[in-house]
């Protein structure tokens, strides 16, 4: 653990004030940790770039920097969404568009690749999906599991997207299904980006999974301690499983939990293992897609 400290520090002393950084990795790696060094080695903003770290009712569940912090360095786009409105990639461009244009350099720093890609590659301008056809997709995935979608895939789009990952199968199919166009069709013909790749300093996380895997544990364990539970307690009567917020990664387990649906002791596993198996859907997004990044090897 040391060694990590040691190499960020070395990083953070290497980039150039007046650059902007992008930094992407999976959760639990140390990637606030790094944009903080930097902020403080060089100055800038920290701008979040996790989908799950907007929302105003998760902080502890979500890692959310600490009062502290935010005290010491300035933070934007963190818990400032009300948790029941739909935020997409596209609605996080548009928040982070007069941050990239302001006084302060920007260190833009999250775990959801789909954010980082669009603000360094482009978003395409899909149509949006009717309720009606999501609904036929939502079907079809529960009668016939994640084949019953990725069947109706184009081959390139295949080839483009995490196929184990329900919501980005679900995404595709959606698209094709609306427009008759492909995924992959449309990504190729986005617009260009709000901030080239070529124009930051991007640096991306790769971890040994088994470190990961123990780090994950440790951080859940800590976020007990911190008050997970009390600020689950604080949503308990709002709670709605269909909320966007409610994707935070434990909500759900400690939920239940209150519920008196699973012990504690079940409720930590359970969000253990999901927040496992989201690093490594991370991981996977991660080589296929930042190939040209900084990499950083952990530990």
């Amino acid at each position: 653990m040391s060694q990590t400290r040691i190499d960020i520090k070395s990083i953070a002393k290497s980039v150039p004030k007046d650059r902007p950084v992008v930094i992407a990795g999976p959760t639990a790696s140390g990637k606030s940790a790094l944009a903080m060094a930097i902020a403080e080695a060089s100055g800038g903003v920290i701008v979040n770039a996790d989908a799950l770290q907007v929302f105003d009712n998760w902080r502890v569940l979500t890692a959310r920097p600490s009062i502290a912090d935010e005290a010491q360095v300035p933070h934007r786009l963190y818990g400032y969404v009300p948790r029941n409105y739909p935020f997409s990639a596209g609605h996080w461009l548009r928040d982070v568009a007069p941050i990239l244009k302001g006084p302060l350099r920007p260190i833009i720093v999250g775990g959801t690749g789909l954010n980082l890609t669009a603000l360094t590659e482009g978003l395409a301008d899909i149509p949006l999906t009717p309720p009606e056809i999501r609904v036929e997709g939502a079907q079809r995935m529960a009668e016939g599991g994640l084949s019953a979608l990725l069947a109706d895939l184009d081959a390139e789009t295949l080839d483009r997207i995490d196929q184990q990952n329900p919501a980005r199968v679900a995404r595709a199919w959606e698209v094709q299904r609306t427009t008759g166009r492909g995924l992959a069709s449309w990504q190729d013909s986005t617009p260009p980006p709000l901030l080239p790749l070529a124009d930051t300093c991007p640096f991306v996380f790769h971890t040994d999974r088994d470190w990961l895997r123990d780090r994950i544990a440790h951080r859940f364990d800590l976020m007990l301690e911190q008050g997970a539970l009390d600020e689950a307690r604080a949503n308990l009567d709002d709670w709605n499983p269909k909320d966007p917020s409610a994707k935070a990664i434990g909500a759900v387990e400690l939920i239940a939990h209150l519920k008196g649906e699973m012990t504690l002791e079940d409720a930590r596993n359970h969000a253990i293992v999901a927040s496992q198996q989201y690093a490594k859907r991370q991981r996977t997004w991660f080589r296929k897609r930042m190939g040209n990044w900084q990499v950083i090897p952990l530990p």
